[in-house]
């Protein structure tokens, strides 16, 4: 008895090791089973009874034709066809302030008045040349009747015409001397007439008509002819909406296409159209500039202001949509929608393009025949977490 259970023992035992060793190689396996597959049910597929079924609305992914609208920001520019800086045609102190900004100025009107040398040396040279042109007619004339008198050579006459039509040239050379200092027709006849004209000093004039939108100098600050800027006059009926396109977008933008810009400054949205797209690339912002010109009704867009600016191609494009609604993003703020068939539905990650409306464009992800669901995504989401 004692012998036999001496050789069972040892039979027991390793039938024990055995069945442990079975154990421990099968554990492991039906863990990692049970573990795969409630992370597929819990976070990738969802499957709906019919009352949960009634909450959810789907729809067929199919190409549709749609018109694309490129979305940014811009920033609000002086038309630069009509707006200039005004400069100081005249060295010297400014003797008076005649405009203040937001005052609106018709084309020559006088600015602001310089006392400056060089106007009195313009109207020096003015007189002379007047006077010079006086005596050349005169001399010229003489000249004819002595000629007609066979008592003067042909050679003194044709010197005499010569001598006059230099004479002429100069003093008009004079008078635009003086035009270009601010001095007007009127006070130019005066001039001419030797009578006392009626402006001792030069005057900075605006060359165009608008609205006086900054002044940079002041009474007695010494200026210098043809450097220092004194005014920008601008008109503010139309303005410069300067917006950055990026290259996934530039392919849908084009001169002349419409534009819609808004701003918080207004409840209306302002009208425009692309005025120029530019040939280059910002290096440090990789993106495009684009133009655009906008009718500026009550003056609401002001230079530097920030606006939205919504670009719409007049190109039509094919592609797949999907709304808004539809669109969930992940943790890691990757979109995806849900897709499925009869009661089972699963996420899908997707590849969006720009908003159109309030659909996005997709541009992978989807195959055509998709069931997509639109509305319920979130309750899906809730579902499977």
């Amino acid at each position: 008895m004692s012998a036999s259970r001496s050789r069972l023992l040892p039979m027991l035992a390793a039938l024990t090791l055995a069945v442990a060793a079975c154990g421990r190689r099968e554990a492991p396996a039906h863990a990692a089973d049970t573990t795969s597959t409630a992370g597929a049910t819990a976070n990738d597929r969802v499957t709906l009874d019919s009352a949960q079924l009634g909450q959810i609305r789907t729809v067929i992914a199919q190409p549709v034709s749609y018109t694309p609208s490129v979305i940014t920001t811009g920033t609000v520019a002086f038309n630069g066809d009509h707006s200039t800086v005004v400069l100081s045609p005249v060295s010297g102190p400014v003797s008076r302030i005649l405009v203040q900004p937001g005052a609106r100025v018709g084309r020559g009107q006088a600015l602001a008045t310089v006392a400056s040398p060089d106007f009195a040396d313009a109207v020096a040279n003015y007189r002379k040349a007047e006077s010079g042109l006086r005596n050349a007619q005169r001399i010229a004339t003489l000249d004819e009747q002595l000629f007609a008198n066979d008592a003067l050579a042909r050679r003194d006459l044709d010197q005499a015409r010569t001598d006059l039509a230099a004479a002429a040239a100069d003093r008009d050379a004079a008078a635009s001397a003086l035009r270009s200092l601010g001095v007007d027709d009127r006070a130019i006849a005066a001039i001419r007439e030797g009578r006392s004209a009626s402006v001792a000093e030069g005057a900075i004039r605006s060359p165009i008509a608008g609205t006086v939108v900054e002044r940079t100098i002041t009474p007695g600050q010494l200026l210098e002819a043809g450097a220092t800027q004194c005014f920008v006059v601008a008109d503010l009926s139309s303005v410069w909406v300067m917006a950055n396109v990026f290259e996934s977008d530039v392919a849908d933008v084009r001169a002349g296409e419409r534009v819609l810009v808004s701003t918080a400054a207004s409840p209306d949205t302002l009208e425009g159209r692309v005025d120029y797209v530019a040939a280059l690339v910002d290096p440090g912002t990789k993106a495009t500039a684009v133009r655009v010109l906008v009718p500026n009704r009550g003056a609401v867009l002001r230079r530097d202001m920030l606006v939205d600016v919504e670009i719409r191609s007049d190109r039509t494009r094919t592609g797949i949509l999907v709304p808004v609604a539809a669109v969930l993003r992940n943790d890691e703020n990757l979109p995806y929608v849900f897709v499925g068939s009869g009661r089972t539905f699963g996420r899908r990650a997707i590849q969006l393009g720009q908003r159109v409306g309030d659909r996005y464009v997709v541009r992978g992800g989807l195959e055509p025949g998709d069931t997509v669901v639109t509305e319920g995504a979130v309750f899906l989401a809730g579902s499977g977490s």
